[in-house]
Formats: C-alpha cells, sequence, structure tokens
C-alpha cells in the first residue's frame, strides 16, 4: 500500500506505544525528560520533538502523525497533563472510578472512563489489576425494600491516620440503599440497638435482619457451630418483640453483597474525608448524615425487582423500652432490687406462680441513654 494507507508493522506498532508509555510517564512526573530520552534510545532533541508532537497531535499524536492523517479521537496534550497533574497533585488515593466521577463534576474535565484509565495506568499512577478469579454466583435479591436488611461494620482506618474505628452500615438486600451508616469507636450491643431504633423510625418496621454470628446478634453455645435460639441477646430480643427475623451468616461469602458494599466505603471515604479536611468522629458522622449517604445512594442504588415496598409503620410507641438493655434479677427479700449507682431502672411486676407463697419478680432496664424516669416498685 501507499502514502495514508500504508499499514505498520507489529514492530513499530510496538515501539510507537512504548514510546506513548514512557512520554505519558515523563509528564506524569514519574520520569525526567532526558531520562526517557535514554529508555527510548534517542537524543535529547528528539524526545523534545516527539513532545512537541504529542501538544500538537494529542495522546496519539505519534502514531497518526506517521500515518499522515489526524486522529477524530485524539486529546491535547494540554489536557493529558492536566488530567495526570490533578489526580498526582490532589486525588492520589483515589480509584479509577472515583476520580472520574469528581474530575467530571467538579473539573468540567469530560473525558470516557476508558481513556482515564488508560491514561492513569500507562502513566504508572494507578497498577493495572489482575483479571478476576472464577466467579461465584450471587445469591438473588429480595424483591421488595424491606423484606431484608443487612447490618455489619468494618474496622478501618477512616481518617487515613494509625486510628481504626468501625463504621456502622445498615442497607437494603433488594435495592443496596443505605439506610444507616455511622462512625462509632466499636461495634457493641449499644451501637447496634442505636443503628436499629433510627432505621425503624425513620423506615418503618422490617422483615428480617442479615447479620455475622457476633455475640451481640447471637449465642453460639460451642464455636463454630450453628447458633443457639433458646437464649437471644438483648439486639434478638428487641427484634424479637418487633416480630423481626434474625439471621445469621455462617462465612464471609454468605455476606457478599455486604462484603462489596464495605469495599467500596473503604474506596471512597477515607478519601472524601481527606479532601474535606475531616478528621474527627463527629464532624465526620455529620458529614455521612447531611452529605455523603445521599451522595453514595445516588451512586449505587439499584432498582428492586417489583414495585412496592415491605416496611410497615411501627406502632409500639414504647421504642425507649424495646432498645434498652434489660436483665431480670429477683428481688431481695424487702423487695428491693440491687443495683449500681449508674444504673437507672424502670420495674415490671411478675408473678412465679411455680413457688409457695407467691414471689415478686422485676426486670431491670439498663437505658441506652438519659434515663427518662424511675418508678418506685412497692
Amino acid at each position: 500500500m501507499e502514502g495514508s494507507e500504508q499499514e505498520f508493522s507489529a514492530a513499530e506498532m510496538e515501539r510507537m506505544m512504548k514510546a506513548q508509555e514512557v512520554i505519558l510517564k515523563a509528564a506524569a512526573g514519574k520520569l525526567k525528560w532526558w531520562e526517557a530520552a535514554e529508555i527510548m534510545g534517542v537524543t535529547d532533541r528528539t524526545m523534545r520533538r516527539w513532545r512537541e508532537r504529542l501538544k500538537e497531535h494529542g495522546y496519539s499524536g505519534l502514531w497518526d502523525y506517521r500515518k499522515r492523517r489526524p486522529s477524530p479521537k485524539r486529546v491535547p496534550m494540554k489536557t493529558v497533563e492536566e488530567v495526570l497533574q490533578l489526580y498526582r497533585e490532589k486525588y492520589f488515593d483515589f480509584n479509577v472510578q472515583h476520580f472520574h466521577e469528581k474530575r467530571r463534576e467538579l473539573h468540567g474535565i469530560r473525558l470516557s472512563y476508558s481513556w482515564v484509565k488508560t491514561a492513569l495506568q500507562t502513566a504508572g499512577l494507578v497498577k493495572r489489576r489482575k483479571k478476576p478469579g472464577s466467579h461465584r454466583k450471587r445469591r438473588p435479591r429480595r424483591a421488595l425494600p424491606g423484606m431484608m436488611l443487612h447490618i455489619d461494620g468494618s474496622e478501618h482506618r477512616w481518617f487515613g491516620d494509625e486510628r481504626y474505628y468501625e463504621l456502622i452500615v445498615v442497607l437494603d438486600d433488594a435495592t443496596s440503599e443505605i439506610y444507616y451508616a455511622q462512625l462509632v469507636e466499636a461495634e457493641s450491643t449499644r451501637t447496634v440497638m442505636a443503628a436499629l431504633r433510627e432505621v425503624v423510625e425513620t423506615r418503618g418496621l422490617f422483615c428480617s435482619l442479615y447479620s455475622d454470628r457476633a455475640g451481640h446478634f447471637f449465642v453460639t453455645p460451642k464455636g463454630g457451630e450453628r447458633v443457639g435460639t433458646s437464649r437471644p441477646t438483648q439486639v434478638g430480643r428487641a427484634l424479637g418483640e418487633l416480630g423481626v427475623k434474625m439471621i445469621a451468616a455462617y462465612s464471609p461469602q454468605a455476606r457478599g453483597r455486604s462484603e462489596r458494599n464495605f469495599g467500596t466505603w473503604q474506596g471512597r471515604l477515607p478519601q472524601e474525608l481527606r479532601v474535606r479536611g475531616i478528621s474527627d468522629l463527629a464532624r465526620a458522622n455529620e458529614f455521612l448524615g447531611t452529605e455523603y449517604v445521599a451522595e453514595f445512594n445516588r451512586r449505587f442504588t439499584v432498582r428492586a425487582a417489583e414495585r412496592g415496598s415491605a416496611f410497615v409503620r411501627a406502632r409500639r410507641k414504647d421504642l425507649d423500652w424495646i432498645f434498652s438493655l434489660q436483665h431480670e434479677h429477683t428481688v431481695n427479700q424487702d423487695n428491693t432490687p440491687s443495683h449500681s449507682r449508674t444504673e437507672c431502672f424502670s420495674w415490671k411486676r411478675q408473678v412465679d406462680a411455680t413457688r409457695s407463697p407467691v414471689k415478686r419478680w422485676w426486670s431491670m432496664n439498663i437505658w441506652m441513654g438519659a434515663c427518662p424516669f424511675a418508678t418506685d416498685p412497692t
């Protein structure tokens, strides 16, 4: 073939692709320009010519110049350098998709995700990912929101320093919508009860809750075996009173939807906190509640398989009592319960019909927050 119809040999194509990769690394600051010239085996003058050609013809300038025809998809070198500089100086810890979203929304640079990914990988700013392994069939989602919720905590260095905190998340199985997300010192009965109460108050009652087998969810009589059902935990008692079924997961793979969700949180939230200068729990939780959960849902919520909702309004008025830590104790001989100075109590009278004479029992309630009242059992 002649002129513009001439095709390149495989060796020539490989050489031009190597030139693009080396020049992009130099543009990203990974190499000095004289080092790039040395790698390519050309003089500094030739490397300067190549650089000017890229500025004139764009990212694919070297290849297109030799074909004697312009590329319809060429990107100016100035834009290439701007994108690489933006990632290197401000978004260096963002993944490609996250950076692609921010670049379009905040900086007005409209380039395809594939181009951005290739440019960052070629410049050595992002590692090339290995091909995924064998696919594991995913469990089908529930058909309606409210049919099953997931709750879990993820310990991570959310502020990018040495401090570890837990992110408690409640999400819907049908849509992946986040109903609750807060950072806490540790996942515990109190923090889990606070999360569940907020969901019940803001969304309503749901059908079932899917969780791991942590001690605040289930009692496991023997390690590695199935959970016990005869001795509910405080969380189990509270949900049982509301008619919510608890489902235990027996492996991380069984909680795949929740685990993948936390992978997304860990790849985005620390970076969002860093660029906003947020480094304490109070401000982080305010940011989550007022801004970021809504943005997260906007990006990652999917449509439910069917229209409608399985949530129902909670008609119970005693949520303070339900979502409190309750323990039963036998009263003393003078009909008074034993307690520490820091506990706040409410009593419910019960009768032991198996004994004679009749003996009184009292249900001791340790409140989650400030004590709303204290009643005299006599």
